[in-house]
């Protein structure tokens, strides 16, 4: 019966563990009791009760038992109906775990005191057990011995051990304190004496360490921290100590028991603020104003004070978004004048100001909003100061108490909640709700004051919405607020209207430059009135400009300022009238022109109106981008006049105001503009406009009456259509080649640029040996904090002194790097033993240098020394030519003299110093006499060496009796060599020595008492030689490992770069790095590593075989042997955990982010110990053994605490508490890496549902947790929300509610597919501090890190994406930051000025859809507020990409989604609007108008191809070459063809060229663009560009822009051609096909005198384009050429494709669901009819082939045409008889079929009738094939648009069933080439070399990787 008993309670306890089976094995952390402990109970107390019943189980159940019914009491009182979720299966557990614990009992009921007196007794035994006392004594010894004991290990086991102890004895304390209360207290009196009580409150005092804090301490101060003893912490956290003068709190008040009461107590009780906000935000202010103290100065006295620089420092900062906003709505802020604020009063305000932004939630996204209430809750601060005791404030009482989140955010909250809520998930027009901008804009204008305070709830801001219709045709009204200041209509217009300017100086030079060319470049009275036309052509696109601004503005005009209202419509009316004044006036001058008598006074007039015009423009814009001209335009703003010019030119908003750079910088990026615009407009002119003048000319005049067609258009008009298809493609070309032309200038630039900043001087290993020995004083220059004696020795000529204190200082630091190095597995123990670095504090007259410089290098000189034959001094220039050949030789000199004295000197018996004394005076003589060739025989030299290492060999070992004998018998054999064999000198002169040393010889006491090296470092020394004179191999190419060659090359590259000086960690910035995470992969499991996909291949196999030499260094690392499979690691379950680290940490997963972001700290807390080090030494660097002793950084309580009060790590990963409560293995991982990285934070979102009243009522918290000492979650914080906070977009969204618990100066954005390297992390202190660098007029408020891609190396497609990334994060960005000044924020590795960004609205954008780029918006946001974004290249952050085609189409689909999401938007205008013309340029051409130049691209093709076929089908075309071969010889031809080569392959890849030639080499460069090429890396951006061309266009024209989980998995399965179809369909096969049509019908009709080679020339680059299109998705799938795969691939596609839809289908499983999704996007009215205006191009073709069929022969009558729709209509009555419903045709299908063979024969027969009795041909049927597919798609793609139309009239089965023909038709077109290729198996052979190439090139069995072919039987 026990035995069963026993399995139930192991039952029950893992199943509330959440257990599963073989957990353990994996690695998993083991939860207890405690694990599944309900959220809704909220109490911690349960949670302590239940761990510590737990830990004691083994020790006595009965206690554990008790401890147990106490928790089960406590959730019955919290819980008494087990209403909250989880809470009633928590209790059901507890209760069989009680049960059970009660059957074993002896004995039967329950006897409360018998249960307190066993828990009395259990507290002393547990006590006497653990020995408490000694414990602390112990541990306080440990301390004070200091680190240097090598104790430290020891220490924090110690500590541990203390801190669970204490947990343990406080829970048991608290439950006996409990259970006395339910006796008598007699009874509770004689249970529990006195003297134990004692005790208790004893142990309960010691511990203070246990109570939950975040980094400092504050409301439990800790002996064991060292933290709260810094100077600058006390001095800040004593500065918000209650002062005299505020009001005192009520005796209610809770006062905590660690700390006296301070400011923020009182700032709780007024205004209501929560608990956990209030600690939160006390830790956040102290710890800036100890940051900030501590960069001022070290606080030196006993009794610290805050110095008020430093609140004054933080004030400002803190609060300077508040103090503009009160000066822009010109009003007074809280404090009337800021000197008489007195540092208490400063204090108070900052830490209100803290606590509103720390509860404020998503209203934090409104920054201004958070000005307005910090105004008013200011001005009532100010008012209760006033009394003697503290009162709760107004706007913040309410029934039920004073909360600041019910009266003051939940108001707002709701009402952004209600207008989220009707955007339809994202669907609805973002004109029909408020986003968060709308809401913040609101308040930047007086009228916000409106809303009073409290909140007047009344007011419109709060009205809440009508719910919008869910009928699409239905218009949606109802009531409802209006949106504020800007309207994001979803319309193309906004890119005219964001960059009019732009427009128009382009129009206006096209304008020019065709006038020019028209009067063939002669300059005359004629061309230049001519030209002058460009002046109604400016005034005129200026008021469409003014109508878009009144069109924009719909349905903001209600809400926005009077004032904005009236300058739209003054604008609209200024250049309505001045636009008709310049037209009339030049309309006027030309009529004078033509009256030749009449005098030009018009003319002149209207030349002296431009003139002016013109020249007050240009130069009060370009005067206005000097800061010293633009101070004293703001100075005259006093005036009327210039303040009403002012407002009508520039709209003035809150932000964007002084949007001007330094005169320097503006010059600089003019310059660069006026080279680009150059280049343009002479290509312009000479290859674009001046060639079409002769033929324009000549179309113009012809007089063309027949045509193929009926005409309706091309009559009596100078053949205008003809001259549209000629000039259009031109147009497009001159609207885009811009880009093209910066992208080449740009390039170079940032090559330069690059140069100029040595990038790429290190790019090989060679070049990492040749300069080594620079890189320790490079290092002491850049990265290392400044010494002083380091200068002095410099003046004093002591270069050696220097270069050893230099590597002394440098080698801790590099062997750190390398120790990294070797836990990653990227180099083996041999590798790492040959590059670590000696310490260089010996006594050594000389630099020691890692040995892979100097292996090999004694052997190489041996030989030359014994084939030497030439003098002392050849010879040593032979050796010198080698300097560490040299090196190598000096060291083994200074060496062996310093292990034999150090061996030889033994106390009386000095004849063995005498003898190393003695030969080394020989040798020093010889030298200086250069005789050494003479005196000593060099060709023993071998023997000498063989006789040092056999003697180095024994002393190497640990001393035994045997050894010492041998030892001493080497050195004699080493005597004899050297005395018979080697001397030759004259030993007479010192006959005296050597007589004393032979008479010891020969009676056996020479040598004979050795003194074992013992010490540390001669121990080294000795290991150190030994490897010198055995190492034979080169160490050349060491490390082998291309991954750390690289990182190696880039960090010592990196050391010669310009850097700020790093200053010391305790005076450096504090900076937090920040990621968010939702549910992607944390850590690798093995049943997932272990998984084979449908080839057979796990991804543990897929990995061994990638990484096959980091493989081999794992198993080295963990004991086991290289060719030990994992199979056979199962047998250790820490093997099996650190084996899923090796795999996650070579993919994209949380784990490797976090263990390279961790490496921040572990950086600085290497830096913090060696400098805390040398601060009590007097030269702060000499050499001694300590000054470069880390033995143990990590474990330095005081370098621990420094680096934590610098650097914080969070993630944020949203749904934790759901994963844990679901228990997720995602919970699980994470919990263990927070137990790995103790400084690691997550916050999440827990949600806790209650039933109140028979309702569930749902709560969001958000907490913070880390890892306790027992391995489980300790809630730091835990803030109450408003509500659910996902109301925007989600990853903004997840960055917010989390933001509050960063801390520091700066955050870091990173992603959870991001990686760091311990090297990089050494250089954070001097990129912190470019924040104080000059970079401009504005300080950095971004800092740009370059990124390093890391993905690379799996396959061709993975290399193209990473040299496009990596060309754009280093090249492209270099150049955006500096000349343009336009870099924005692209995500990931960027540093922000934290606290300039939390206080205007964050770090990202969070409104639906608008900013689903969420990221480039806080760049936009950081820019319009004056920031200033800089990018720096000598630190690098690790980023992986997508791997897999259809991975980089979702994200390229998704980034070109977000772009056309952005031309709408107001960020974009603003800064389109308020950038001077040069800035505007840089930014439309690297953000939004990059993807419309690569859409115009494409449309250039279209316009092209339409251009011709329309000159083929109309008979135009040959009319011209008949009369003059014109076309032939334009050079228009070969001006597109090259055009659109270059777009797609030469110009895209010119950055990454350049890039490549300065960080390679140009060999390397060369090699690697030649590789790509053949791997058809063209092919590829040709594919791209068709991606971002559809999701740009559609996204402006339809929207449905959406977030797309790409994956971030490794891609080497084959993809079915069903998915690869679904995904490109309607992006590029469609279109592609179109293409195909269009080149199919000019070959077919087009006259071409030139015959073929003219047409292929002509279309090649259209035929490459529509190739790409339709096969790149197959040509770079993996096995997309195998036979089988292509079969089954067919029998997929056509199970796919015939399978019907219905409710729960999807889009995967079924055609008719894919089709329905991807018609989802068309929903507004405008949508459908663009969407039908552009389908009209698919009639042109009927219209065009109808005429030109052998049976119509010459008639161009519209009877052809009308006749051809009802061939059309018979085919559509056909094809419905075929396809009629199986369903209704099921009661007659004799009848239908009947019916259908009728048809069919009849069909058949008229068409043979046909052919044989009129001209009908077989070509025709083809023709009209042509003719009727385009039709019939055009008729789809309307019948589509109009989709509830067509439901409605039951047309849509018929609808349905002809768009499936259509994709059967089109996937059997692009199959059918497929299949062919499959049928060879050396196509396939060819394709998998193509895409792994990089895999070949490192000598994998990529083969057998894709084949399947499993050796890996044994996973």
């Amino acid at each position: 019966m026990s035995r069963v008993e026993d399995l139930w309670e192991r039952l029950v306890r893992a199943a509330l563990r959440g257990r599963r089976a073989g957990g353990d094995l994996y690695g998993r952390p083991e939860g207890g009791l405690v694990a599944n402990v309900p959220s809704s109970l909220g109490n911690r107390d349960i949670d302590d009760i239940l761990r510590a019943a737990d830990e004691i189980q083994d020790d006595d159940p009965n206690i554990s038992r008790i401890l147990c019914e106490h928790a089960y009491s406590l959730s019955q009182n919290l819980d008494p109906n087990s209403e909250g979720r989880g809470v009633l299966q928590f209790k059901t557990g507890l209760m069989s775990v009680i049960k059970q614990k009660l059957a074993k009992r002896e004995g039967g009921g329950i006897d409360r005191s018998q249960d307190i007196a066993r828990l009395r007794e259990f507290y002393k035994l547990y006590r006497e057990k653990n020995n408490v006392d000694q414990l602390r004594e112990e541990e306080m010894k440990l301390r004070e011995s200091g680190v240097f004991s090598g104790n430290l290990g020891e220490l924090e086991r110690k500590t541990v051990k203390r801190k669970r102890v204490l947990a343990t004895l406080k829970v048991l304390g608290n439950v006996l304190e409990q259970l006395t209360k339910d006796v008598s207290p007699e009874e509770a009196e004689r249970l529990i004496p006195e003297e134990l009580k004692r005790v208790m409150e004893s142990d309960a005092a010691m511990t203070e360490d246990l109570v939950p804090y975040n980094i400092i301490p504050l409301d439990a101060p800790t002996l064991t921290n060292p933290i709260v003893s810094f100077p600058e912490v006390r001095a800040a956290a004593s500065s918000l100590k209650y002062f005299r003068g505020l009001p005192k709190l009520p005796g209610t008040f809770p006062t905590p028991p660690s700390r006296s009461l301070d400011m923020f107590d009182f700032l709780q009780y007024t205004f209501g603020f929560q608990k956990d906000n209030v600690s939160n935000q006390r830790e956040h202010v102290v710890h800036l104003l100890a940051n900030e103290q501590s960069r001022l100065r070290i606080l030196e006295e006993p009794e610290p004070i805050l110095d008020e620089a430093a609140v004054q420092k933080v004030f400002l900062k803190s609060l300077d978004n508040y103090i503009k906003w009160c000066n822009y709505l010109g009003i007074l802020p809280v404090w009337n004048n800021l000197e008489g604020v007195s540092k208490e009063k400063k204090l108070m305000f900052l830490s209100l100001y803290f606590l509103i932004w720390g509860e404020a939630a998503n209203v934090r996204f409104l920054p201004e909003c958070l000005c307005y209430i910090f105004h008013h809750m200011g001005r009532e601060l100010e008012e209760l100061l006033r009394q003697q005791v503290a009162q709760p404030a107004n706007s913040c009482v309410s029934e039920s108490g004073v909360s600041f989140i019910d009266q003051v955010v939940r108001p707002l909250y709701e009402v952004i909640c209600a207008e989220a809520a009707n955007n339809d998930n994202g669907r609805a027009p973002h004109s029909a709700w408020r986003n968060y901008d709308d809401f913040n804009e609101y308040f930047w204008s007086l009228h916000c004051f409106e809303l009073s305070w409290p909140w007047r709830k009344s007011s419109p801001f709060f009205l809440k919405p009508t719910p919008r219709s869910k009928n699409v045709l239905k218009s949606s009204g109802g009531k409802r607020c209006g949106k504020t200041s800007f309207v994001e209509h979803r319309t193309y217009l906004h890119l005219y209207h964001s960059f009019h300017r732009l427009w128009i100086f382009l129009l206006m030079m096209f304008q020019g430059l065709t006038i020019i060319a028209f009067n063939y470049g002669r300059f005359n009275s004629k061309t230049i009135r001519e030209v002058l036309s460009v002046g109604p052509t400016y005034f005129v696109m200026k008021f469409f400009q003014s109508v878009l601004d009144v069109i924009m503005m719909y349905g903001a005009y209600s809400t926005s300022r009077r004032l904005a209202v009236t300058r739209i419509f003054l604008r609209f009316l200024s250049y309505s009238l001045a636009s008709v004044l310049i037209c009339f006036l030049y309309v006027r001058a030309l009529e004078e022109k033509t009256n030749s008598t009449a005098d030009s006074v018009i003319y002149k007039i209207y030349v002296i109106i431009l003139a002016i015009f013109a020249g007050a423009k240009f130069f009060l814009s370009f005067l206005l981008r000097i800061p010293a001209f633009h101070r004293l335009s703001n100075q005259c703003d006093s005036w009327p006049l210039v303040r009403f010019m002012k407002w009508m030119h520039q709209e003035h908003y809150y932000v964007g105001r002084g949007m001007y750079e330094r005169a320097s910088d503006f010059m600089k990026y003019m310059v660069f503009w006026l080279v680009v615009l150059g280049c343009k407009f002479s290509f312009a002119y000479f290859l674009l406009i001046r060639p079409l003048v002769g033929p324009t000319r000549a179309i113009v005049n012809m007089d063309i009456r027949q045509y193929s067609w009926h005409d309706v258009v091309s009559r009596h008009n100078h053949n205008a259509l003809t001259v549209v298809s000629l000039w259009a493609p031109v147009l497009a070309i001159y609207l885009m080649d811009i880009h093209l032309f910066y992208t080449v200038i740009s390039a170079l630039w940032g090559f330069l640029l690059g140069a100029r900043d040595r990038l790429g001087e290190i790019r090989s290993l060679d070049a990492v040996h040749q300069l080594f020995e620079k890189f320790p004083a490079a290092f002491m220059n850049t990265l290392h904090v400044p010494l002083p004696n380091r200068f002095f020795l410099l003046l004093m000529l002591k270069a050696l002194e220097k270069n050893k204190i230099d590597a002394a200082q440098f080698a801790p630091f590099w062997n750190e790097i390398i120790k990294n190095l070797r836990e990653e597995d990227y180099i083996s123990n041999l590798e790492m033993e040959l590059l670590l670095m000696p310490k260089n504090s010996g006594s050594l007259p000389l630099v020691q240098w890692p040995l892979f410089l100097l292996a090999s290098k004694i052997f190489l000189a041996k030989d030359i020394a014994v084939e030497n034959r030439d003098s002392q001094g050849e010879l040593w220039d032979r050796i010198s030519r080698d300097d560490y050949m040299k090196y190598a030789v000096e060291e083994c000199f200074y060496s062996i003299k310093f292990i034999l004295t150090a061996i030889l000197d033994d106390e009386g018996n000095n004849e063995g110093k005498k003898w190393v004394e003695r030969i080394y005076k020989d040798i020093r003589g010889s030298i200086v006499s250069r005789s050494i060739h003479v005196d000593f025989q060099l060709n023993k030299l071998p023997l000498v060496i063989q006789k040092v290492t056999a003697l180095l060999g024994i002393l190497k070992k640990d001393h035994t009796p045997e050894l010492e004998t041998g030892a001493v018998k080497a050195i004699l054999d080493l005597y004899d060599v050297m005395r018979h064999d080697v001397l030759s000198i004259n030993m007479r002169d010192n006959y005296e020595t050597w007589n004393t040393l032979s008479k010891a010889r020969t009676e056996g006491r020479l040598f004979q008492n050795l003194k074992w090296p013992r010490d540390a470092e001669l121990k080294t020394q000795v290991s150190r030689l030994y490897s010198l004179l055995t190492i034979k191999d080169s160490g050349a190419n060491i490390p082998k490992n291309l991954e750390a060659r690289r990182r190696l090359e880039f960090f010592t590259n990196s050391l010669f770069m310009e850097m700020p000086v790093a200053k010391p960690v305790r005076e450096m910035l504090s900076f937090s790095v920040f990621t968010p995470y939702y549910s992607e992969i944390v850590l690798y499991n093995m049943s997932e590593l272990l998984k084979k996909n449908e080839d057979g291949i796990s991804t543990l196999f897929y990995l061994q075989k990638i990484y096959p030499d980091e493989w081999r260094n794992f198993l080295a690392r963990i004991g086991r042997d290289e060719n030990a499979s994992e199979s056979e690691l199962s047998d250790n379950p820490n093997h099996i955990l650190e084996l899923r680290f090796w795999a996650s940490y070579r993919g994209q997963t949380l784990a490797r982010t976090v263990r390279g972001m961790m490496y921040y700290r572990k950086a600085l807390m290497l830096q913090a110990y060696l400098e805390w080090m040398s601060v009590g030494d007097v030269e702060a660097g000499i050499i001694g053994n300590q000054s470069t002793d880390v033995q143990g950084f990590e474990l330095s309580p005081e370098a621990r605490a420094q680096a934590d009060l610098k650097f914080t790590y969070v993630v944020t990963c949203q749904i934790y508490g759901k994963q844990k409560e679901e228990h997720k293995p995602e919970a699980a991982d994470i919990a263990l890496l927070m137990q790995r990285n103790e400084a690691l934070r997550v916050a999440f979102i827990d949600v806790v549902e209650t039933l109140r009243d028979g309702k569930v009522h749902t709560e969001y918290f958000s907490k913070l947790v880390k890892a306790d000492i027992n391995g489980k979650d300790k809630e730091i914080y835990s803030i109450k929300l408003p509500g659910n906070p996902k109301l925007g977009e989600g990853k903004p969204e997840n960055q917010n509610h989390a933001v509050v618990f960063t801390r520091g100066n700066a955050v870091q954005t990173i992603d959870m597919n991001q990686d760091n390297y311990f090297e990089e992390a050494l250089k954070i202190r001097n990129l912190l501090e470019e924040f104080h660098s000059d970079h401009g007029l504005r300080p950095p408020t971004i800092l740009g890190v370059r990124e390093h891609v890391f993905t690379g190396s799996v396959s061709s497609l993975a290399s193209f994406m990473s040299n496009q990334e990596a060309s754009f994060v280093t090249l492209g960005q270099r150049v955006l930051a500096n000349p343009l000044k336009v870099r924005m924020h692209y995500g990931h590795p960027d540093v922000f000025d934290r606290v300039f960004h939390i206080t205007r609205g964050g770090i990202s954008k969070a409104s639906r859809v608008i900013n689903i780029s969420e990221d480039i918006f806080s760049g936009f946001n950081s820019t319009l507020r004056q920031g200033n974004v800089t990018h720096h290249e000598y630190i690098q952050v690790g980023k992986g990409r997508d791997v897999g085609l259809n991975q980089i189409a979702l994200f390229e689909g998704k980034v070109a989604g977000g772009n056309g999401e952005q031309v709408l938007s107001r960020d974009v205008y603003r800064l389109g609007q308020l950038f001077d013309f040069f800035r505007m340029m840089s930014f439309y051409f690297t953000t939004v108008g990059y993807y419309f130049c690569t859409m115009l691209t494409v449309l250039t093709l279209y316009a092209f191809l339409y251009g011709r076929v329309y000159l083929a089908l109309s008979g135009v075309g040959e009319a011209i070459e008949d009369r003059a071969d014109i076309l032939g010889n334009t050079a228009l031809s070969a001006a597109l063809n090259a055009q659109f080569l270059f777009q797609i392959g030469v110009f895209t890849a010119v950055p990454m060229i350049l890039g490549f030639i300065l960080e390679q080499g140009f060999l390397r460069a060369v090699v690697s663009f030649v590789t790509m090429q053949f791997q058809l890396c063209t092919v590829f951006f040709t594919f791209s560009l068709g991606t971002r061309t559809h999701y740009f266009g559609r996204t402006i024209l339809h929207g449905g822009a959406r977030y797309q989980a790409t994956g971030r998995g490794f891609v080497v399965r084959h993809i079915k051609f069903t998915e690869n179809y679904r995904l490109y369909a309607r992006s590029h096969f469609v279109k592609g096909m179109e293409i195909v049509l269009l080149l199919v019908v000019y070959l077919a009709y087009g006259y071409n005198d030139g015959g073929a080679i003219a047409y292929i020339l002509l279309t090649v680059s259209s035929w490459f384009l529509a190739v790409s299109w339709l096969f790149a998705p197959y040509l770079f799938n993996p096995s997309g050429f195998e036979w089988q795969k292509a079969v089954e691939d067919f029998r997929d596609w056509t199970n796919w494709l015939l399978y019907r839809g219905g409710i729960g289908v999807k889009g995967e499983e079924s055609w008719e669901a894919w089709w329905d999704d991807e018609l989802s996007h068309i929903r507004t009215f405008s949508g459908r009819v663009m969407e039908t205006i552009l389908s009209l191009r698919f009639f042109i073709f009927q219209y065009g082939i109808v005429y030109k069929l052998d049976v119509q022969g010459t008639n161009t009558s519209l009877t052809v045409y009308g006749f051809s729709w009802i061939v059309f209509a018979v085919l559509i009555i056909l094809f419905k008889v075929f396809t009629f419903s199986q369903k209704i045709s099921v009661n007659f299908q004799l009848l239908l079929r009947f019916i259908q063979g009728v048809a069919f024969l009849f069909a058949l027969a008229g068409l043979v009738v046909a052919v044989v009795l009129t001209e009908l041909s077989i070509t025709d049927i083809f023709a009209c094939i042509l003719a009727f597919l385009p039709t019939g798609w055009g008729i789809l793609c309307i019948a589509c648009a109009w989709k509830p139309v067509m439901k409605k009239l039951g047309l849509w089965k018929s609808i349905r069933s002809i768009a499936r023909l259509y994709d059967a038709a089109m996937g059997i077109l692009i199959f059918i080439p497929i299949a062919l290729c499959s049928w060879f198996p050396f196509v396939s052979t060819f394709q998998t070399r193509l895409m792994f190439n990089q895999a070949f090139s490192r000598g994998l069995e990529i083969s057998l990787i894709l084949a399947g072919n499993n050796p890996n039987t044994g996973i």
